[in-house]
């Protein structure tokens, strides 16, 4: 908590103590609405986002999360006329300024809500396209809740974990139940959900740009935001073409963080386990002393025995790899893969293209309950508590859509002892393998349309079925050389500034083959892509599919050529 007044510039302020004590009086009944406001606007007078933030926080240890989520709106009404706008100018890319254009794009949604609503006749494509777009919203909540909400514990304030996320899943469920209604055909129960749905969305966007955002700017340091804008490229944006990387503000301060910043950089938060009490998590900073921190490598570098030397291998029990092949094999693992130590924390996820659940480098080192909404809490709370007392060893989920098989398997790890050390949690998209029937055991390949290239493992996008290696020259021998792929002549001159949508004029069929080139791709057939239609480059949709300009530029030439 000192942490958090500390980085807001509050210490030392009687206002707040003034505006906690009416809010506490507010919530527990002893005054009411109209003579706690008055009291506000005679005591303190205004109230910044920050403060109420604060105030907000300070409640904790009076007032459970479910307690202050359900009196969240009477918070704001009593806050009505004394709460004033933040009017902060976010730079450009900044990944503040990112949220507040997906919630302008998400607004716009809405107006064309609005709209539909008013329609004298029921059309179902529009409202199709519609829902298309706001499936797309989860993106934008995941970066908040893999992204902001963890910096924003590190320095003391956990409540957007607890509360916010309350929100985010009504919103996420409230459009899910409507697109339920809107495919199934039931069109009355659709229409009479929808003013319900624009307004919670309404008050979700109202509550980031009131309160969260300006909470976040005034609370994170200008370093956090640059590490947060590679977390938030890993993730992706909802209605909005990736924007560049946010590289800082060359006046960027460190904000004074008193004892904090002088101890290391370190920012330490306290967390209750059902066994290990009053555990301390210990977060490196951005601020901290980088002599001292290279101490500590150097270190940890002599006690196991690493010289950095890339071909230096270490033993695994069974075998023995370098740095290098580990973090390969990690990589192309088409498996994702969590482990959660014995303390709850979150160690290690591996970093691969095809992630299923959305994952950034903020969690590490977050304890896992964190990493949950609170109606997910339980289940998970009684797997640690299950594996930890040794009652169980393993448990499985799945999720079974049409098109889609996600199958999910948590296991215990414990030394030779039997000693519990974490928990292992595997994801597994099994949509193909479920598909397969009868028996191969010839080889065959596939390209383009294999499953493998699917999740974006191997960057094979330009080579033709005719191209790849398919004959031996002895049995188990493949060829020594297999054909190069054909490099097209850049006949239209296509460079990182060309617009795409253009060339789909240009060139009949693009539009349709380009999730051919890249499974990214396909939001250009959604109703998303009118949002990118007049600013959408070749170097940004580059970007977008996670692979090199040339190779996409090669990709559509081959297109070209073989449909001239």
């Amino acid at each position: 908590m000192d942490t958090m007044k500390q980085a807001l510039g509050l210490t030392g302020n009687d206002r707040m103590e003034v505006m906690i004590d009416i809010k506490d009086r507010f919530l527990g009944g002893t005054l009411d609405l109209e003579t706690a406001r008055t009291l506000l606007k005679e005591k303190i007078g205004t109230c910044t986002p920050d403060e109420f933030a604060y105030g907000e926080q300070q409640l904790k240890g009076s007032y459970t999360d479910e307690e202050i989520t359900h009196r969240m709106d009477d918070l704001l009404e009593l806050f009505d006329g004394i709460l004033i706008r933040a009017n902060n100018e976010y730079p450009e890319h900044h990944p503040l300024t990112v949220y507040l254009n997906e919630i302008n794009a998400m607004e716009q949604q809405l107006t064309e809500m609005e709209t539909l609503l008013q329609a004298p006749h029921f059309i179902l494509n529009p409202w199709l396209g519609v829902y298309d777009a706001l499936t797309t919203w989860r993106i934008h909540l995941a970066r908040k809740e893999n992204q902001l909400y963890p910096v924003l514990e590190r320095y003391g304030f956990d409540r957007p974990t607890k509360i916010m996320w309350t929100f985010d899943d009504a919103v996420r469920d409230a459009i899910s139940e409507s697109k339920q209604l809107l495919e199934s055909g039931q069109e009355s129960e659709f229409l009479a959900k929808q003013a319900d749905v624009i307004d919670i969305i309404h008050d979700l966007n109202n509550k980031e740009k009131e309160v969260l955002i300006p909470t976040a700017w005034k609370l994170l340091q200008d370093s956090d935001f640059i590490t947060m804008s590679q977390g938030d490229h890993e993730i992706g944006f909802a209605f909005i073409a990736p924007p560049p990387f946010y590289k800082g503000r060359p006046d960027a301060e460190p904000k004074n963080l008193g004892e904090v910043s002088a101890n290391a950089g370190h920012v330490t938060t306290q967390h209750n386990h059902a066994d290990v009490e009053n555990h301390e998590n210990t977060q490196l900073g951005v601020t901290g002393n980088p002599t001292a921190l290279l101490q500590e490598l150097a270190q940890l570098v002599g006690k196991y025995g690493i010289n950095g030397s890339p071909e230096q291998t270490h033993d695994l029990a069974v075998g023995a790899l370098t740095i290098e092949q580990i973090k390969l094999i990690f990589k192309f693992l088409p498996v994702d893969i969590t482990f959660v130590d014995e303390n709850d924390l979150v160690r290690f996820y591996n970093d691969t293209k095809h992630r299923i659940f959305p994952r950034s480098s903020n969690i590490i080192g977050r304890v896992v309950q964190n990493c949950h909404p609170k109606k997910s809490l339980p289940l998970v709370q009684e797997i640690i508590d299950s594996f930890k007392a040794g009652r169980q060893d393993y448990a499985e989920m799945w999720i079974n859509k049409p098109d889609l098989f996600i199958h999910i398997e948590y296991i215990a790890v414990r030394n030779e002892e039997g000693q519990f050390k974490g928990i292992l949690e595997m994801v597994q998209d099994c949509t193909h393998i479920r598909s397969l029937s009868g028996s191969r055991k010839e080889l065959i390949w596939e390209g383009s349309n294999s499953a493998y290239h699917a999740v974006e493992h191997i960057d094979y996008k330009n080579i033709r079925k005719e191209d790849s290696p398919t004959s031996t020259t002895e049995e188990g021998t493949v060829q020594e050389s297999a054909p190069q792929p054909t490099v097209y002549e850049n006949d239209l001159g296509l460079t990182g500034d060309t617009k795409l949508f253009p060339l789909f004029d240009v060139i009949p069929g693009l539009k349709d083959h380009m999730i051919h080139i890249n499974p990214n791709f396909k939001m250009l057939n959604s109703p998303l892509a009118k949002l990118m239609k007049h600013k959408a480059t070749l170097s940004m949709v580059a970007e977008r599919g996670e692979m090199s300009l040339d190779t996409l530029i090669q990709a559509i030439l081959a297109f070209k050529h073989k449909n001239q």
